[in-house]
């Protein structure tokens, strides 16, 4: 209710001084009065960014511009967002068929002989990715379990204490040139090579500086590798971390491998991690130990570095112009663009009540085996749409699909140049001025975390669209041009469900990712844990390895146990993440994916890789079709209403619709009470009952706008305010100026009354 001034205020400004409509505005939502007539005014949206700034690349000039984003100002109201109009981002489809700039090739690509891999002769038998069981290594010795011989696994690491069951490497119990560690590839194999690493440790430095290599059938008679004439003696590793490469002078026929060392460390002892590089040979008399997981699906299985992937996606473009387009979000600091694949029956276009998805991968440049199942995808899309695919044609007309390959170009290319066994567990995570993008965005935790602490109205708090601090968003502030124009990109479209894929494990995590004490690790739910349990068990349930009860664990903590789900600050605690900051500042719900344990597998493992998650990504899909959807509309006009408020009962997390008014709330089965409301409009309640089929229910709601909207927008359009209204502000302005004089009158009484009371003391 207005107070008295405020009326007699707003009655004198509009019937003395007839001030302009706007001032009206300002004021008019204080009055309480009964307005009824049938106005009506268009629906007006907001974009929700601005348009990145570009920057062009060269050898001369690498400094970053960074982009300009639209973000929210720390002051912001909870339930309201600024109504100012502000240009809204359009990605533009790319032309893959341009050429790339020529400072830019100088730049990355400047020496032919360093833009592709090492070559190796046959590929890893798979000490790494796991492919060689525990039960195919053998020691001469090991100092215990956590440093036995099924640690001495290429780039295993180690947990943060010494002394556990997981252990960095396999180490010897002797320090003599009697040592060894064996693998049997259990078939017939020609081998060409050995790749020695040091020992994963944060508290020992211990390696192998040369080794001998010996070779059996029978593993009781050895016969030594040979250069010429001698033993040959092989360079080991000069640091704990760095894989080194030794090939074989002649490549040599056997079942059993050993690694025997020479030389180690003279302030450390006998360690090692190891990949044996061999091709299996065909043998009747031996028993096939692994029947290969092949796929019948006709893909790409390769690696793709920048020139490839963007060849690849415009075939997929030219194969399929009518569902697909191609755009980007940005560039990296280097120049490289972030190419996006949409994949829709209408490309280029927001289809109301249609949600949007995306994948992202390479957000860390060396885990790219998201970048490649993401390549796959989208050839696998666009081959089974052609062939008419029920699930993948109803995927497409019923999704707006979005797949960014390569978050991190720069780091990519870093380590693709290395190559698959030879870039190091660290090469290429960092985009190239150092940043980890997977602890860049804005930590809005902290920033709800601490508003509840101070704020005693629990109504005031914010539990959605968190403001980005404005530190973060100031051209200063350490944050990566790639995870800017991510941001700018997570704005501007409303994404209702996402994954970002990594690699180095084989688990999935969900929000939150940061614990609220800061603690290393704790178990920090979000309000809608039980949907992103189920997201995370949606796809580690359909993963063929994950699946897998007999797994072995990939380095040093045994996912099994959970299912192959966790809270991602129950794993450890990471500031800044994209899941938490998606969750928090758009309506996005959003999980990582932890694909393999190998970070970088070899090219001849993908075919086994993508078999092993198609299912779990299409899957994974279709959960954007859970839950509720609808439009939220004007009662009058049919005008869809953005920025409207989400809110469901019990579940203290809302969001809110689109620009056109359409909405989506990820809901497990259930009845719930939804609430709507937005700024100008009565809210609104209506039960919504999801049930167990995979497709939404539909709560579309129809909002009726309060009286005081009604005048606003009535005196916008340069109406005046009716006679009856106009008599009333008259009596308020009387009845306010009688009271404001009897206010006078006691307060000159008062001053009189304090005037005369020294003299009558002195009386």
């Amino acid at each position: 209710m207005a107070s008295f001034q405020q009326l007699i205020c707003l009655a004198t400004l509009f019937v003395e001084m007839k001030f302009e409509t706007t001032a009206i505005n300002k004021l008019i939502s204080t009055v309480p009065y009964d307005f009824t007539s049938n106005l009506t005014s268009a629906a007006t949206f907001r974009a929700r960014s601005t348009p990145p700034t570009t920057r062009t690349s060269s050898n001369k000039d690498r400094k970053v511009a960074p982009t300009k984003i639209a973000l929210f100002s720390t002051t912001a109201k909870p339930t309201k967002r600024a109504t100012t109009k502000a240009t809204p981002v359009i990605f533009k489809a790319e032309d893959l068929n341009e050429k790339i700039d020529k400072h830019l090739e100088r730049w990355i690509w400047s020496k032919v002989e360093d833009n592709e891999p090492p070559k190796l002769e046959c590929p890893p038998l798979g000490l790494e990715s796991l492919r060689v069981r525990d039960t195919q290594l053998q020691a001469s010795s090991y100092k215990r379990q956590g440093l036995g011989p099924h640690r001495g696994r290429l780039n295993i690491q180690s947990g943060i204490e010494d002394g556990d069951i997981y252990d960095g490497a396999w180490c010897a119990l002797y320090e003599d040139r009697e040592q060894w560690l064996q693998v049997d590839a259990m078939t017939t194999t020609r081998f060409t090579g050995v790749i020695t690493q040091g020992r994963s440790s944060i508290w020992s430095w211990n390696w192998v500086e040369t080794f001998k290599v010996q070779f059996s059938n029978d593993s009781l008679s050895w016969m030594p590798c040979m250069n010429g004439t001698q033993e040959a003696v092989f360079e080991g590793n000069r640091d704990t971390d760095s894989p080194v490469l030794a090939v074989l002078p002649e490549s040599t026929v056997a079942r059993y491998i050993r690694i025997n060392p020479q030389t180690w460390f003279k302030n450390g002892t006998i360690c090692l991690r190891a990949e044996v590089l061999g091709c299996p040979l065909s043998d009747p008399n031996i028993y096939q130990w692994q029947a290969q997981e092949d796929t019948r699906d006709k893909l790409d299985f390769r690696h793709h570095n920048y020139k490839e992937m963007r060849k690849l996606m415009r075939s997929v473009n030219e194969a399929c112009p009518d569902i697909t387009r191609i755009y980007s979000i940005g560039k990296s600091y280097m120049g490289l663009k972030l190419y996006v694949m949409e994949i829709s029956d209408q490309p280029g276009k927001h289809e109301l009540g249609e949600p949007e998805f995306r994948y992202v991968a390479g957000m860390h440049g060396n885990e790219v085996l998201g970048r490649e199942l993401l390549l796959n995808l989208m050839q696998y899309i666009c081959q089974e749409y052609r062939r008419g695919n029920q699930r993948v044609v109803r995927l497409v007309k019923e999704t707006r699909i979005h797949l960014l390959p390569s978050m991190n170009p720069d780091g990519y290319e870093m380590a693709y140049k290395k190559g698959s066994e030879l870039a190091s567990w660290g090469m290429g995570r960092f985009s190239y001025e150092g940043f980890d993008m997977n602890n860049n965005f804005a930590d809005l935790n902290s920033v709800m975390w601490n508003a509840m602490e101070l704020e005693t109205d629990k109504s005031k708090l914010i539990n959605h669209y968190i403001p980005i601090p404005e530190q973060y968003t100031s051209e200063e502030a350490l944050v990566a041009p790639e995870t800017r124009v991510v941001i700018s990109w997570m704005q501007a479209i409303p994404f209702v469900l996402s994954a970002n894929l990594h690699g180095g494990e084989l688990v999935v995590t969900y929000p939150f990712d940061m614990t609220r004490d800061w603690a290393p690790k704790d178990h920090t739910p979000t309000p809608d844990d039980s949907f992103f349990r189920w997201l995370a068990t949606v796809y580690a349930s359909t993963n063929h390895v994950m699946s897998n009860p007999d797994r072995r664990p990939c380095h040093n903590k045994d996912f099994v146990r959970h299912n192959n789900i966790i809270n991602g600050a129950n794993w450890h605690t990471v500031p800044g993440s994209m899941n938490d900051f998606s969750y928090l500042h758009t309506n996005c719900f959003e999980v990582t994916v932890e694909l393999s344990c190998d970070k970088f597998p070899h090219a001849s493992e993908l075919p086994i890789e993508w078999e092993s998650n198609r299912e779990s990504l299409l899957t994974y899909m279709e959960q954007v079709h859970r839950g509720i959807k609808g439009v939220i509309q004007d009662k009058d006009s049919g005008a869809g209403i953005a920025d409207a408020v989400i809110k469901v009962e019990d579940i203290d997390h809302h969001i809110r619709s689109a620009s056109s008014g359409d909405y989506w709330r990820l809901l497990n089965p259930g009845e719930y009470d939804v609430t709507v409301e937005a700024e100008g409009y009565y809210l609104a309640t209506r039960s919504c009952r999801v049930e167990y089929e995979l497709y939404p229910t539909i709560c579309d709601f129809l909002l009726e706008k309060t009286r005081k909207q009604r005048l606003r927008e009535h005196l916008a359009k340069g109406g005046k305010i009716p006679k009856d209204l106009q008599l009333r502000l008259r009596q308020l302005r009387l009845r306010k100026l009688r009271t404001t004089t009897k206010a006078l009158n006691r307060q000159r009484a008062a001053r009189l009354h304090l005037k005369l009371r020294p003299v009558v003391r002195a009386q």
